[in-house]
């Protein structure tokens, strides 16, 4: 009886420490600020796109600022973390955008800017030398950078066209039902 309630101990131990683990690791590619500012832009989308492509041209600095680095196992961790952060970001972009453009809110502002921006991202990423410790996050965000890019080239001509046919409709947060 005295084992089993041993063994029962160390696994709840075990179960306990691994649950915060889980939660020490799990990382927030955001500061409680520009979640504020994300939460307060809710209701106009062109406003909450200008944020996430200022929120991913911070990380790209941070990323950039960090190449040319003495290299150490702090740069690696630090890189590996905001790469990771930026491909968090450019996903979650991507599914407000796949949102955004169900309802036909008009995003062409802001899609501009991000399709001016994500060209430099590519660059920066691509210059990162490859080295062990990040080479699979440089991998990731290079690929959601790529998906995030052809997302919103696609997105602002299929916009373009809609608004050019429906000018009436044009800087709408959704589309509306016409009265009949």
């Amino acid at each position: 009886m005295r084992a089993r309630y041993l063994s029962l101990l160390i696994l709840a131990s075990l179960y306990l420490a691994a649950q915060a683990l889980a939660q020490k690791e799990q990382r927030q590619p955001l500061t409680e600020t520009q979640i504020e500012q994300i939460r307060e832009a809710g209701i106009d989308p062109d406003e909450r796109v200008k944020l996430y492509t200022k929120f991913l041209q911070e990380h790209v600095d941070s990323i950039r600022g960090l190449t040319p680095r003495i290299h150490s196992g702090a740069r690696v961790k630090r890189l590996d973390g905001e790469l990771q952060d930026l491909t968090a970001l450019m996903d979650e972009l991507g599914a407000n955008l796949d949102q955004y453009g169900e309802r036909k809110a008009d995003l062409r502002k802001s899609l501009k800017g991000l399709t001016d921006s994500d060209k430099t991202w590519l660059d920066v990423l691509n210059a990162l030398p490859s080295e062990p410790g990040f080479e699979l996050s440089r991998k990731e965000a290079i690929d959601s950078e790529k998906d995030l890019a052809d997302q919103a080239a696609q997105m602002l001509k299929e916009q373009t066209e809609y608004f050019n046919l429906h000018k009436d409709e044009k800087g709408q947060d959704r589309a509306e039902p016409k009265p009949q």
